[in-house]
């Protein structure tokens, strides 16, 4: 398999992940519930990569798939006062990913990154490795490293 940008990055500064490919269906309503079923993993493992806008400038928000993004939690741990989720074209743009495989590593243009704090509760988990049916698994820790993220409660 090819490699994305993200594995590129991951490699490039020696952190450990798998590499975890699936079917990707099309029709599916959540790819990180998709991802979570196809990889028989539980679903709060399995976290999706969101952007926003905080005071006009772009902040990655990272929570579960069972949890939606906190605007207002996130504006906050991002040092902002408003947020609002950014324009599904101007993610792909800034990130150089298609919207359901957005991953948090290897952006094209690096933002600010929040991590919800559940995160840690894992030893390892999923996130999008760049593409649609394909997900990387790495440590918590590995990912607040790599991100340059802060960890905050941004999941509600």
């Amino acid at each position: 398999m090819a490699g994305t940008p993200a594995t590129v990055a991951l490699r490039s500064v020696g952190v450990a992940f798998r590499e975890h490919a699936y079917a990707h269906d099309p029709a599916a309503a959540s790819f990180g519930r998709e991802a979570a079923e196809a990889l028989g993993v539980e679903p709060d493992r399995v976290f999706k990569t969101l952007l926003a806008d905080v005071d006009d400038r772009i902040v990655v928000g990272i929570v579960p798939v069972t949890a939606r993004l906190d605007l207002k939690a996130l504006a906050v741990a991002s040092g902002g006062r408003r947020a609002a989720m950014a324009d599904p074209a101007l993610a792909e743009r800034r990130t150089g990913y298609v919207v359901g495989g957005i991953s948090p590593v290897g952006q094209k243009t690096p933002s600010p990154t929040v991590i919800d704090e559940t995160a840690e509760l894992w030893d390892t988990v999923f996130v999008s490795g760049g593409r649609r049916g394909f997900d990387l698994e790495l440590s918590p820790v590995d990912l607040i490293a790599v991100t340059g993220g802060t960890v905050a409660a941004i999941a509600r």
